[in-house]
């Protein structure tokens, strides 16, 4: 006997839910269980509804992007559902941020219906489902890491990002300027920069200020 899987989906765009809705209730074994436009109300249908699946967009309007409400739903007590990523980005820093929140698959919405099908049921149990480009993109990833920056560097880099100077930002981490210099110094040599401008500009290409 099939199990059917109880999805929920959250995009913040409405044709996109409702064309996804028409298209996942066609699919044998999958039921929709209810529908989310935004982060918050994704996090808290999950833990009212108890979907085995969260099909979820990472751009998301409003201040919880998908990756956040991704975190916070898979945070949350047993039964804990899995969250299938469905978006148009592929960036290795969306990829990264997203399955470190928790997420258990990856998708591109350029995928074939039969494909989405495939992960949705994959996902319900725990498996992986990566789209082809993802999944190439986490083997490169592997196999020549870039630059990891601690949660402190990135802290400082956002700072610089916005402006700041060595004095402010260490007003604004309530730190001191020396470890702030300090810091920005391997910050630098992580990014192979020697500059200010350099850093943010680097780090702005590779979403490292996300």
């Amino acid at each position: 006997m099939t199990t059917t899987v109880r999805l929920l989906i959250c995009d913040d765009h409405a044709v996109v839910r409702a064309g996804l809705h028409a298209l996942l209730s066609s699919a044998p074994g999958i039921e929709v269980i209810g529908e989310a436009a935004d982060g918050p109300a994704a996090v808290a249908l999950a833990g009212r509804l108890h979907p085995d699946v969260v099909l979820m967009d990472l751009q998301l309007g409003g201040e919880m992007d998908g990756v956040a409400a991704t975190r916070l739903i898979t945070a949350q007590p047993a039964p804990t559902p899995h969250v299938l990523v469905l978006t148009t980005y592929d960036t290795d820093a969306d990829i990264t941020r997203a399955i470190e929140a928790g997420a258990t698959g990856y998708l591109l919405k350029a995928e074939r219906p039969e494909e989405l099908f495939a992960a949705i049921r994959a996902a319900a149990s725990g498996q992986t489902a990566l789209s082809a480009p993802v999944a190439a993109k986490v083997m490169a990833k592997m196999r020549n890491p870039g630059p990891t920056l601690t949660v402190r560097e990135r802290g400082i880099l956002g700072k610089l990002a916005e402006g700041l100077g060595n004095r402010e930002i260490a007003r604004a981490l309530h730190i001191s300027e020396a470890t702030v210099k300090t810091h920005l110094g391997r910050i630098y040599d992580k990014l192979g920069v020697d500059t200010r401008a350099a850093a943010v500009a680097v780090a702005s290409e590779k979403r490292l200020l996300a």
